[in-house]
């Protein structure tokens, strides 16, 4: 762990407990994490909070230069990240390669948006009091944020709280997934070692109910949270005079319409639904085919379903690894089980050995079963035939969730409807809904979340603005 700029239960520290990191492929031993208490967590806390006095007033300048650094250092060691990413939680290399990328990628945006960020001058002399006045608003950080990351981009969406916050000033108490800890330390340490001051980011492993005391703690001025939809509410429930942002669950559809072209749409579809076992909260679950080429779309859904890469994640060809763990592939299958008892039918995958499922094509789910209104978070496709377009733009807008939505057309009437009626807060169009940018806005609506990630729009969360009104002249 990280505190105030020490490093805290290493190898040789007998004095704080450790967690062992198993690989979710073949099962051995990548690393242990240390996992510290209440004494750890609240001197992250009061490390954050003593260093936001001075990083708060750092000049642009040296926010930049720091987040250049952090960038220049993850591509420096691209490799050995990548590496350590597919040992953790056993994502398929090609996937670690580009996280990582994207990792660099997005310390380098909050660097571009640093200088002369959040400044603005406003007329006044619309109105005859204005005249003689002048006005300028500029953001400013808030105080010490509590980071919360989940296990499946361990590095990235870490990066998408750390690099916004460093950005604009603000410090950091960050909390890693106890099923991936070891990335995301790893990342808290070339932070450090670029040369980010003391009690500026703070990396702890504790227990969620500790966690829990952080986030009330009144040093702590904003969560910043992805993970669950139910830890995720039961958060913002705590803290209603705070700023919170959560990044939660969803279950993505991708519309596949009449003018489709399969040759395309159908490996995107593959790579959207099974890519990485489908552990990404923008995975397709529902592939919506409108009806008069469904059977065409069937068959070679069912063909690309079969002929998926899947096994070592070590592998370059692999698409669908491992999920994270046995209890989290048990839940998968209990999804599949109950839809099939329900009437619904496997036409293709649904083999599974330990962790690795294979991907699971599935056909006339019931209604009200878990794989119809739940996420599944494993790589499993339902497969179902609409009419028209205002019946599948229903079907979506039916789920309790709503992060993003792809469509596969090339008719302006069909996109500008699916833009303008789909309750989801993105629309991909003739790509999978598993596509981000990190530039753009990027978060849910319904029990998806709430507020907005994408680091010019995570800045916005981190500051408020504050207005000076001057007088400089008489009218």
């Amino acid at each position: 762990m990280l505190i105030d700029g020490h490093f805290i239960g290493g190898t040789c520290d007998q004095s704080v407990g450790k967690i062992q990191i198993y690989a979710p492929y073949g099962g051995r031993l990548v690393g242990t994490a240390a996992e510290g208490g209440a004494n750890e967590a609240f001197a992250a806390v009061a490390a954050a909070d003593d260093a936001f006095k001075s990083f708060s007033r750092s000049s642009p300048a040296e926010r930049q230069a720091l987040l250049r650094r952090i960038a220049q250092s993850v591509r420096d060691r691209a490799d050995e990240l990548a590496e350590l990413l597919t040992n953790e939680v056993g994502k398929p290399i090609t996937w670690s390669k580009g996280e990582v990328a994207r990792l660099a990628i997005t310390f380098d945006l909050a660097a571009s948006l640093v200088e002369g960020y959040g400044a603005e001058t406003l007329p006044l002399d619309f109105d005859p009091r204005g005249a003689g006045y002048k006005c300028s608003v500029e953001r400013f950080p808030i105080g010490p944020i509590l980071c919360i990351v989940p296990y499946n981009w361990p590095f990235n969406l870490a990066a998408h709280k750390l690099a916004p916050a460093l950005a604009t000033g603000n410090t950091v108490v960050l909390k890693p997934s106890d099923l991936a800890p070891l990335s995301t330390f790893t990342l808290a340490r070339i932070i450090h070692e670029a040369g980010c001051p003391p009690g500026v980011v703070n990396a702890i492993l504790v227990p969620p109910a500790i966690a829990e005391k952080v986030a009330l703690d009144p040093r702590i001025k904003m969560l910043s949270f992805t993970g669950s939809p139910g830890v995720g509410w039961h958060l913002k429930k705590l803290l209603p005079e705070k700023k919170v942002t959560l990044e939660l669950g969803g279950d993505a559809s991708a519309i596949v319409c009449e003018d489709a072209d399969l040759e395309w749409a159908i490996p995107r579809l593959v790579a959207g639904g099974y890519g990485y076992a489908g552990q990404i909260c923008i995975a397709i679950q529902h592939v919506l085919v409108q009806e008069s080429r469904y059977m065409e779309a069937r068959e070679k859904l069912i063909s690309a379903t079969n002929a998926c890469p899947t096994g070592d994640p070590a592998k370059a060809e692999t698409t669908c690894g491992p999920m994270i763990s046995n209890a989290a592939a048990d839940k998968v299958m209990e999804f599949v089980d109950e839809a099939v008892k329900g009437g619904a039918t496997v036409i293709a995958g649904g083999k599974r050995q330990g962790a690795l499922i294979w991907p699971t094509l599935v056909e006339n789910v019931p209604s009200g079963v878990k794989l119809d209104r739940e996420e599944v978070f494993g790589p499993v496709l339902t497969l179902r035939p609409y009419t028209t377009l205002d019946k599948a733009i229903e079907r979506v807008n039916g789920s309790q969730y709503g992060i993003q939505c792809g469509i596969f057309t090339n008719e302006p009437n069909s996109i500008a409807k699916a833009y303008q009626e789909l309750e989801v807060g993105g629309v991909i169009v003739n790509d999978y809904p598993t596509l981000r940018f990190d530039n753009y806005p990027y978060g849910g609506v319904k029990r998806s979340g709430f507020g907005r990630e994408g680091v010019r729009y995570a800045m916005e969360e981190m500051t408020e603005p504050k207005t000076l009104v001057q007088r400089v002249a008489n009218p």
